[in-house]
C-alpha cells in the first residue's frame, strides 16, 4: 500500500507540472537571500539612485479602465497578476433592453513598453471552462508571446465569474459521484433541480457559442478594436471558428488545439474516438507488457462484461484524504474512468496496469486516480453552461449509433445528452452554424496522436477549408498538446511570422509516447 501511495503522489506531481511552471512565470523568486542582504549591509553604501515611478493602479485600454488584479484558480493557491475590468452585456443579445450580465474580463499585460497592436485571445475548452481559471494550464505555452503582446482572457458567459450557471445545491445533494451507473430518470431529476436553481438568476437559453462570439466582438470594440490572434483549446476551437466566420476582418491568426470541426455534432462519435485511441494505446504493449498483463484490451472487455452482469460496491482509499470510501462500480462507471485516463499520455500509460489490478480485485489505482482527475475537471467545468451549449447547438442533430452499443463507452454519451436536453431549455442556432470554416487567415492546427476526444481526423477535416493552414500531429500525445515539447516555441514563431507552411516543426520528432507502466515503479528501463 505504501508503494502505491507514493506512486500516486508522483503521478499527481507530474500532472501538476504545468501549474508549477505557471507559478514560476508570474511569481519569481526574490532576487537576494538573507545571507546576501547581510553582505550588502556590510559593504559601503552605494550612491542613492532615483527610484522608478510607481506603476499606476489603473490602465486605460480603449474605452475600458482596467485595475490591477490577481486571477485565482479553484482549490489552488496559484494566482496570476493581471488587469481586470467588469464588462456588461445584455443576456439576450437580440434584446439590448434585456437583463444585463457582467463578464469577467482580464488582460495579461505584455512585458513590452509598446506592445504589438494585435492581441492574443485564449478561448477555453469544455464547454464550461473559464479562461481566467484555466490560464495557468496554458500559460507555459503562451507566455513567450507576452514579450510583445497582451493576452485577453474572458470567462465565457455562464462560466467562471461571468454570471455562472451554477447549481451548487443540486450538486451537493448528489453524493453518488462519477462512478455511479447511468440512470436516465435519476439524471433527469438532477437536471430539473439544477435548472430550477439556475433559472432564479439566468435564462439558460442565452448562454450559447453564438452569444459568446457577440460578447467577444463587443469586448474587442471596447478595447480599441485590435486585431485578434485566436487560440482555441478543445471546445474553444468551435468558438474561434465561429468568431472567424462572422468577424474575419478582426482576426490576424488562428491556432486550434484539439480542433472541433464546425460541422461536428458534439457527442455523436465519442464512443468511436475512445475505442480508436484505446486500441492504438494498447497496441504499444510490448512482449514484457503482454507477459505481465496478457492482452489489456481483452482484459478491459472481460472486466466490463463482469461489471455489466454484476455491478457491486467497492472500497478504496481516497488519494487526497486517505479515508476509505465506498462506491458502486458498474460497466458505466468503468467506461467513464477509462475515458478520463485516456486524455493524458501519463495516465493512459497506467491503463494496462490499473485495469489488470482492477480485474484482480484491486480497484484503488483505477478509482483513486479517476477521483483526482474528475475532481480537477469538476472544479473548472460549469455543467449548466455546458448543457446550454450542447442542447442548443447539437442535441437535436444527434442520431442513434447502434454500432457503438458494444464499445466501452457504448451509447451512454448520446443517451446522457438526450436525457439532459429533454429537460434543459434550448436556445436558437443560426442556420449557418454547422457550416465548415473557409478562410485564408493563417491557421495552425494541433492534434495528439492518441487523442480520445478530438482525434487527428478532426484536424484534417478543418484543414480542408483553409487555404493558408497547416496541421501538426504530435506523436504519442493525447488531448490538448499546445505545451508539449517544443510546441511553445513553434506557437511563438507562428504568431510572429504568420507562415504555417514554412514553420520548421522538425523539433517535434523528438516527442515519444509515455512508456506503458509495467508496475507502480514505472516502465521497463
Amino acid at each position: 500500500m505504501a508503494l502505491k501511495a507514493r506512486t500516486m503522489l508522483r503521478i499527481v506531481v507530474v500532472a501538476g507540472g504545468l501549474g508549477l511552471l505557471a507559478w514560476n512565470q508570474f511569481h519569481p523568486r526574490a532576487p537576494a537571500s538573507a545571507g546576501a542582504d547581510a553582505v550588502a549591509a556590510a559593504a559601503p553604501a552605494a550612491p542613492a539612485k532615483d527610484l522608478p515611478p510607481a506603476r499606476p493602479h489603473t490602465w486605460k485600454l480603449g474605452r475600458l479602465v482596467l485595475t490591477a488584479c490577481e486571477l485565482g484558480r479553484p482549490d489552488s493557491g496559484l494566482s496570476t497578476a493581471a488587469w481586470c475590468a467588469p464588462f456588461e452585456v445584455p443576456e439576450n443579445r437580440d434584446d439590448p433592453a434585456s437583463r444585463k450580465i457582467t463578464l469577467n474580463l482580464a488582460v495579461i499585460r505584455s512585458d513590452a513598453d509598446v506592445p504589438a497592436q494585435d492581441m492574443l485571445v485564449y478561448l477555453a475548452g469544455g464547454p464550461g471552462q473559464a479562461a481566467t481559471e484555466t490560464w495557468p494550464m496554458v500559460a507555459p505555452a503562451l507566455s513567450p508571446l507576452l514579450a510583445h503582446r497582451n493576452v485577453l482572457l474572458i470567462d465565457q458567459r455562464g462560466t467562471g465569474r461571468s454570471h455562472p450557471l451554477d447549481c451548487k445545491a443540486a450538486e451537493k445533494a448528489d453524493k453518488v459521484g462519477a462512478v455511479a451507473g447511468f440512470d436516465p430518470d435519476r439524471l433527469r431529476a438532477q437536471v430539473q433541480a439544477c435548472l430550477k436553481e439556475v433559472q432564479a438568476t439566468a435564462d439558460p437559453r442565452y448562454y450559447t457559442t453564438t452569444a459568446a462570439v457577440a460578447d467577444l466582438e463587443d469586448a474587442r470594440q471596447a478595447l480599441g478594436a485590435p486585431d485578434f490572434d485566436l487560440v482555441g483549446v478543445s471546445y474553444g476551437t468551435r468558438v474561434a471558428q465561429q468568431y472567424a466566420m462572422h468577424h474575419p476582418d478582426a482576426v490576424r491568426s488562428i491556432l486550434l488545439d484539439g480542433a472541433v470541426p464546425n460541422q461536428l455534432v458534439l457527442g455523436e462519435d465519442f464512443a468511436r474516438n475512445l475505442e480508436d485511441a484505446l486500441k492504438a494505446q494498447f497496441a504499444r504493449c510490448t512482449a514484457e507488457c503482454k507477459a505481465r498483463f496478457g492482452d489489456p484490451y481483452q482484459t478491459l472487455y472481460q472486466l466490463r462484461d463482469a461489471l455489466r452482469a454484476n455491478p457491486h460496491k467497492v472500497s478504496f482509499r481516497d488519494p487526497q484524504t486517505y479515508q476509505s470510501v465506498e462506491r458502486t462500480l458498474s460497466d458505466d462507471a468503468l467506461a467513464s474512468v477509462v475515458r478520463l485516463f485516456a486524455y493524458s499520455p501519463v495516465t493512459a500509460a497506467l491503463l494496462p496496469l490499473s485495469i489488470d489490478a482492477a480485474a484482480h480485485g484491486d480497484v484503488g489505482p483505477l478509482l483513486g486516480q479517476a477521483k483526482l482527475i474528475s475532481g480537477d475537471l469538476a472544479d473548472t467545468m460549469n455543467g449548466g453552461m455546458q448543457s446550454s451549449v450542447i442542447c442548443s447547438e447539437d442535441a437535436d442533430l444527434l442520431k442513434p449509433r447502434p454500432q457503438d452499443a458494444d464499445t466501452i463507452l457504448g451509447t451512454r454519451m448520446i443517451d446522457t445528452l438526450e436525457a439532459i436536453c429533454s429537460v434543459w431549455p434550448r436556445g436558437t442556432r443560426p442556420a449557418d452554424f454547422h457550416q465548415p470554416l473557409k478562410t485564408a487567415i493563417p491557421t495552425l492546427l494541433l492534434s495528439g496522436q492518441y487523442d480520445p476526444v478530438t482525434p487527428p481526423r478532426y484536424g484534417e477535416e478543418v484543414l480542408k477549408g483553409l487555404s493558408n493552414g497547416r496541421h501538426l500531429v504530435l506523436k504519442g500525445q493525447g488531448h490538448n498538446v499546445i505545451a508539449a515539447g517544443c510546441m511553445p516555441t513553434l506557437v511563438k514563431t507562428f504568431v510572429e511570422e504568420l507562415d504555417p507552411e514554412k514553420l520548421d516543426a522538425s523539433c517535434l520528432d523528438r516527442l515519444q509516447p509515455t512508456p506503458l507502466f509495467i508496475d507502480f515503479n514505472g516502465a521497463t528501463p
